[in-house]
């Protein structure tokens, strides 16, 4: 589906001037190996600060999910807020898809920008990285917050909860990574408490395609 104008990219372009107004430049990393990472890091780096690494979850890009705090964290910190791999403009041509392994490449991306010690928040499944990270690289990292990320989550308290129930891997990727109008909606509806009134197809078309 062709469109003149797509609202999503126009979305993505006032996002980046928000993160650049609020003192982030984008920067690409190569670390190898076909490793490509991507990353907002600050205009100019302030030793006196400490350094607060943000990790997003699902999602076209980091941009969309903490555009709304940066603002507040950038006076007290020097902010660095990555593209995962396989999200925005990180990729791999590398065989590997573990969280282990999206650590690893996060903790390279910052050792790129010399940055030795961090304190480190992830979202969602960068929840999962982020406790990957604080495990492997426990004198690298400081204090770490997870935000919705089940890392203690046993199959026994999934029973007691209302959770969504698959199989196989093929029903979590077509949920997590919807490629329908329908299959985006029922996204929403597993991850938002108070979700969106109207979700027009040819908007989630929209998303899919430019995501």
């Amino acid at each position: 589906m062709t469109r003149c104008f797509s609202f999503i990219a126009a979305q993505n372009s006032c996002y980046r001037c928000s993160f650049k107004r609020a003192g982030l430049k984008s920067s690409t990393t190569d670390l190898g190996d076909g490793t490509i990472m991507h990353c907002w890091i600050p205009k100019k780096h302030n030793p006196s600060k400490p350094t607060l690494l943000l990790i997003h979850g699902f999602g076209a890009n980091a941009m969309w999910q903490f555009n709304g705090v940066i603002p507040h964290f950038i006076p007290k910190f020097n902010v660095y807020v990555p593209d995962l791999l396989f999200f925005g403009e990180s990729y791999t041509t590398r065989a590997e898809r573990s969280e282990s392994f999206q650590a690893q490449c996060v903790m390279s991306l910052m050792e790129a920008q010399n940055v030795t010690r961090m304190d480190v928040f992830g979202l969602s499944y960068g929840g999962f990285v982020a406790y990957s990270m604080a495990a492997q690289f426990r004198e690298r990292v400081g204090r770490v917050g997870l935000g919705c990320a089940g890392v203690c989550l046993e199959e026994k308290d999934a029973e007691s909860m209302e959770v969504l129930k698959v199989t196989t891997v093929e029903e979590v990727v077509s949920v997590l990574l919807p490629q329908t109008p329908e299959k985006a909606r029922e996204l929403v509806r597993w991850s938002f408490y108070k979700r969106p009134p109207r979700m027009p197809s040819w908007f989630l078309w929209d998303f899919i395609e430019v995501s």
